[in-house]
């Protein structure tokens, strides 16, 4: 058998990999020493490896020892070695690539060796993992490896309080999600003490299945949102407008780009319905409504992006399809959506935090990444990210059957012969994976298995609380498992069933609960059970030729089909794979729709019957330009949307850089002196310039906004001997107001004062960046209409940002001083103890959670969006 590390230096990356062999090699060289140390030993040479790097020594210098001491201790706690080309891909993270590594060649090991070099200084180390079940298995896994070298691994899941994800984040590694990561970040920069941070910073983060965290699922943001009063009864008006509209007169569809707005007979006819004009409320909030409403009735379908359970509409993750359990789409489209299916429309919010994972996952000085399939995806990865993408060889070679598409006129004709497959294989033992589309697609593929009366499991956004055993056991002989859109991913498929799993189910059938108090037959008998079962059906399976993979639509990005196609040959391991195909397929349907014609009328004419397949070179070239199509869509779309929310991160950074340091000490109090100046400055050369004589300055609004400061009567401006001077007028409104503030320090004591000047001033400021927040949300939402007067619309965008974020700050500061100004001194005491929770933006008894999946598809900003704004189309 080839060397595999020859094999990869054939590769193209040749320096690098170079670099990469003669490394390998003294990790080698080291192992026999490791492995005749006792474990007191190996933790006391882990415990100065981890001296030398807190005292500053480099990374590259570690690297040897530090990976061959993981794979030692790996040895000693799970019975696993490191293979050398996973000490490769364990190199291509520490230099921050995304290492390609195809499917069962242990990513999760992968990571160990990168992850304990990284902590060994100390800095967090956080690996990211697409669901929390797989973050929880990973973490308690790996955590018997760490512990044997004295760290610890921290686990994030979904639900926890902040007691508990602190210690988790002070431990050596953290394992997560996306979500509970990029959640996390944003409520650390809602705190009201640095107690109540959580995370300890952004050094290096690992991304398991990097092209669906980076790519997927990072179209739209990370969303915090606050409740803000009952659902408007406008959403049940416009789901029954909507529902009457004729889609071939009334409205403009566009499934490409998943946009949809209403034509001037629609609009008629809308207005009619509603009695009044959509557009005659300028502040835009029908608009929206009609533009939600549309999207509710004609783009979101049921049991595809959504499904209604217990009386609640519910997210299907598209990538997964599993259910997103507590997330809802933001800007109104889910009570759309709920107004739409006729169950309880629940509060509406606004956003009070939000941030893309592209730009959270940007905070990390160092990030890294593990799948299957990123290669397809390396421009994208490379240019948001900095990234490269590095293929690692299998240890094994790939043995795996890629047939061609079989391609059906019709998607019955389609599903009618996969169930024949299936059929067929099934009667011989071989076990069948079926990856399907949608929710509905794998119900009715279910539904013919069910009538020929074949035993098959179903894996979708119903079925996900039971996804890990049903992926674990579609291995075995005769399994016949039918998944949405690649459910299960990151639990392997081993061929004749997943040992731990029997096992484990062996010891519940001895009526054992908990391992630690089985008796020793008990371990034994389960261990031959599973032992019995999986190699007699592992020998069955690979005889018949391993997992048969069957695909019944291309989905959008080639990655998604590479990932299921390599669910089989893992390992070395026998399978094959194909995909069923019909003209009808959305992606032919959307994407290749002339050409697809002319082959359906070829199929026509050479007599080709519906039931009969076509497998034809030239469809799948089409097939393949659809994918390409799609994805630069995709990519141009989210290269687009970061140069909007790019705007936004500096202003994100810069408030949350300001709020930071006041909570970490920054003296308000020092910095008041220059907020008076600037804000005086900025008063008088508005009211009161030099260029005019000073009989015509605007002392009114000088004493009003004094007045207003203080709330004291009896400055008058006009009084002062200024000679045409602003600047004299300007120091003594100055000199008032620092007056009244040192009286305000003297009276409350500077102790005090000082701690009441910091709540004041970041309550003030959370509450006029969530009101910010929702400024420049509806800025961006009609920003494309410019394009309609010849201008640049990201141009314009930046532009008003930086004027829109210039008020912000000057309110923070105005507002903040006058509150402290206004203090009654009498009540300060009671004010110390903590500003009222009724004016906190930040209460998170009010917060509502959307993430990246859970939000509507953002369309090209930088061109004109029908939905956003345009009555007449």
């Amino acid at each position: 058998m080839p060397n595999p590390i020859s094999k990869l230096l054939s590769l193209g990356d040749g320096k690098r990999l170079r670099q990469y062999r003669r490394i390998v090699d003294k990790i080698n060289s080291l192992e026999d020493g490791l492995s005749a140390l006792t474990d007191a030993e190996l933790r006391a040479t882990a415990d100065r490896l981890r001296e030398r790097a807190v005292a500053g020594e480099a990374n590259e210098s570690l690297l040897p020892e530090s990976f061959a001491l993981m794979r030692e201790a790996s040895k000693r706690t799970v019975g696993l070695r490191h293979y050398d080309v996973q000490l490769i891909g364990a190199m291509a993270l520490n230099d921050g690539c995304v290492a390609e590594m195809k499917t069962g060649e242990g990513k999760t090991l992968v990571s160990t060796s990168v992850g304990f070099l990284s902590a060994l200084s100390g800095d967090p180390v956080h690996v990211v993992t697409v669901n929390d079940y797989l973050a929880k298995r990973d973490a308690e896994w790996v955590g018997r490896i760490y512990g044997l070298l004295g760290m610890k691994v921290g686990l994030i899941q979904n639900g926890m309080e902040p007691e508990e994800r602190r210690p988790s984040y002070a431990a050596s590694v953290t394992y997560g999600t996306n979500s509970e990561f990029g959640f996390d970040y944003l409520r650390d920069n809602m705190v009201s003490s640095p107690r109540d941070r959580v995370q300890r910073g952004h050094a290096f983060g690992i991304v398991d299945e990097a092209d669906s965290v980076l790519i997927d699922e990072a179209r739209t943001p990370l969303i915090i949102s606050g409740l803000s009063g009952a659902p408007s009864a406008i959403c049940t008006t416009f789901a029954e407008i909507v529902a009457k509209l004729d889609p071939e007169n009334d409205v403009v569809l566009d499934e490409k780009r998943r946009t949809v707005y209403e034509t001037e007979n629609g609009l008629a006819k809308i207005e009619k319905m509603l009695g009044s004009e959509v557009y005659a409320d300028l502040s835009g909030a029908t608009a929206n409504r009609l533009r939600q409403a549309l999207k509710a009735q004609f783009l979101f379908k049921i049991d595809h992006d959504y499904v209604v359970d217990g009386g609640e509409v519910k997210i299907v993750d598209a990538f997964t399809g599993r259910i997103m359990e507590g997330r809802r789409y933001s800007e109104g489209l889910h009570q759309a959506i709920e107004a739409k299916e006729h169950v309880q429309i629940k509060p509406e919010t606004h956003t009070i935090a939000t941030v893309t994972l592209q730009n959270y996952f940007r905070l990390y000085k160092k990030l890294s990444g593990m799948t299957g399939t990123a290669l397809t995806a390396d421009s994208e990865l490379d240019h948001i990210y900095h990234m490269p993408v590095v293929p690692i060889p299998t240890n094994k070679p790939v043995i795996r059957e890629d047939k061609g598409d079989l391609i059906f006129r019709t998607a019955e004709a389609k599903f009618a012969a996969v169930a024949d497959e299936v059929e067929c294989r099934h009667a011989k033992g071989q076990p069948v994976l079926v990856g399907t589309a949608s929710v509905k697609a794998s119900e009715r593929l279910s539904e013919k298995l069910t009538e020929r009366g074949i035993g098959h499991q179903v894996l979708n956004a119903k079925e996900h609380e039971r996804e890990a055993a049903i992926v674990a056991e579609a291995g075995r002989l005769g399994a016949v498992t039918v998944a949405t859109n690649m459910a299960g991913r990151g639990t392997d498929i081993l061929l004749g069933g997943n040992y731990e799993m029997l096992r484990q189910a062996a010891l519940k059938k001895f009526g054992v609960e908990d391992e630690e108090s089985a008796a020793e037959w008990q371990l034994h008998a389960a261990d031959a059970e599973a032992r019995y079962i999986t190699d007699r059906e592992g020998y069955a399976v690979r005889v018949l030729g391993g997992l048969c993979v069957i695909g019944t639509e291309r989905h959008e990005a080639r990655r998604i089909d590479n990932q299921l196609r390599g669910r089989a040959g893992r390992q070395g391991d026998p399978g094959e794979s194909r995909f069923y195909l019909s003209l009808e397929d959305d992606l032919l349907r959307l994407f290749g729709r002339e050409r697809i014609h002319k082959v359906s009328e070829m199929m026509v004419q050479r007599g080709i019957p519906d039931d009969s397949p076509l497998e034809d070179p030239l469809v799948s070239k089409v097939i393949t330009a659809a994918q390409q199509q799609v994805e630069s869509m995709h990519f141009a779309s989210r290269k687009n949307v970061l140069k909007y929310d790019d705007v936004m991160d500096l202003q994100r950074k810069a408030i949350y850089g300001e709020r930071n340091a006041i909570l970490d000490g920054k003296n308000v109090c020092e910095g008041m002196a220059e907020f008076v100046e600037s804000m005086v400055d900025s008063l008088l050369e508005e009211n009161c310039p030099a260029e005019i004589p000073s009989d015509d300055w605007d002392f009114g609004t000088v004493d009003a906004w004094v007045e207003s400061m203080t709330g004291e009567k009896g400055y008058d401006a006009s009084e002062i001997e200024c000679d045409q001077d602003p600047d004299v007028l300007a120091e003594d409104v100055r000199n008032h107001l620092m007056r009244v503030f040192d009286e305000k320090r003297e009276a409350v004591g500077n102790p005090l004062f000082e701690e009441l000047c910091t709540q004041i001033m970041l309550r003030i400021m959370d509450t006029h960046w969530v009101a910010h927040l929702t400024d420049m949300e509806g800025l961006k939402a009609g920003i494309g209409l410019r394009a309609y007067g010849h201008r640049d619309p990201l141009v314009e965008y930046k532009e008003e940002a930086y004027q829109a974020f210039s008020r912000l700050v000057d309110s923070i500061y105005e507002d903040s001083l006058r509150a402290i100004l206004r203090l009654p001194v009498e009540s300060a005491g009671a004010a110390s103890s903590g500003l009222s929770e009724e004016d906190n933006p930040f209460r998170p008894e009010s917060m509502v959670y959307s993430d990246s999946r859970s939000a509507p598809e953002a369309s090209p900003l930088n061109e004109p969006d029908p939905a956003g704004g345009n009555p007449l189309g």
